[in-house]
């Protein structure tokens, strides 16, 4: 029987540190929602979830940028769904002025409308989206994955030939002619909007896929952090209990070496 070393106390004590420190754990976890609350508790799992995280506002940007590039499409076409209302009435125009009982005055009337719907459409060729030029042409590359792969939108070009010929004839002098080149406008405004509608479809897969995946990554990454409410709230029951019964347990070890004042007396 000794005094200055109490084995028991020490023991009890060690035990009722490591116990204070789970529950602490299991407070921290339960009160953050996080099963990692520091790199210590899973130094890997951190690791693979930081990829799948950094992965997944990859995949945000993406959606955006897929997002914006339907926009685009879908602003252009409403604009060349109105470039193919004024080109039905020249194509009307351009008949109406071979009627033979038309005057001159009438075809100079019919040719005067004719000119204002050609400057019309040679005007929507200038617009733009966000400074960009809706009707230039060009290809854009879209963004559609967190690894910067990309999907070629096919470009609409309204300063084409096909366009222009057809805004700039004259229905006065040739209007056989001008009906010819307006007809071949329509059918290059019927495959541009065939395009641009291919363009959204495909768009729209990309946008889907993107869900998907953000979708499947976020439950994989919540198997690594999330913590189990219904597991961690009985782990903070036991550890509770322990630290209870561990701080009842160390002050009767150190009680103990009060008997030794017995063999004193």
């Amino acid at each position: 029987m000794v005094i200055n070393t109490n084995i028991s106390a020490q023991s009890s004590a060690q035990l009722l540190g490591q116990s204070s420190a789970m529950l602490s754990k299991s407070l921290a976890r339960l009160s953050s929602g996080s099963k990692i609350t520091s790199p210590a508790d899973d130094s890997a799992g951190l690791a693979v979830s930081m990829k799948l995280t950094a992965q997944m506002a990859r995949i945000d940007g993406a959606s955006n940028n897929v997002g914006n590039a339907t926009s685009f499409n879908q602003t252009q076409d409403g604009y060349l769904s109105k470039v193919s209302d004024a080109l039905s009435r020249m194509s009307e125009l351009a008949v109406l002025a071979q009627d033979v009982t038309k005057s001159s005055s009438d075809q100079a009337l019919y040719q005067q409308e004719f000119s204002t719907l050609g400057k019309y459409i040679n005007d929507v060729g200038t617009k733009d989206f966000n400074g960009v030029s809706l009707f230039n042409g060009n290809t854009l590359n879209v963004t559609t994955d967190s690894d910067a792969h990309t999907f070629g939108m096919t470009g609409v070009n309204l300063s084409s030939l096909t366009y222009t010929t057809a805004a700039g004839d004259n229905i006065e002098t040739n209007a056989t002619q001008a009906l010819t080149d307006v007809k071949a406008a329509i059918s290059q405004l019927a495959a541009d909007r065939a395009n641009i509608g291919a363009n959204i479809e495909s768009l729209s897969y990309y946008s889907d896929q993107l869900g998907t995946l953000k979708n499947n990554l976020s439950a994989a990454n919540s198997q690594i952090m999330d913590v189990n409410v219904a597991q961690e709230s009985t782990n903070y029951a036991k550890y509770n209990i322990l630290v209870q019964t561990g701080t009842a347990m160390l002050a009767q070890a150190n009680a103990l070496p009060q008997t030794a004042l017995k063999l004193l007396q």
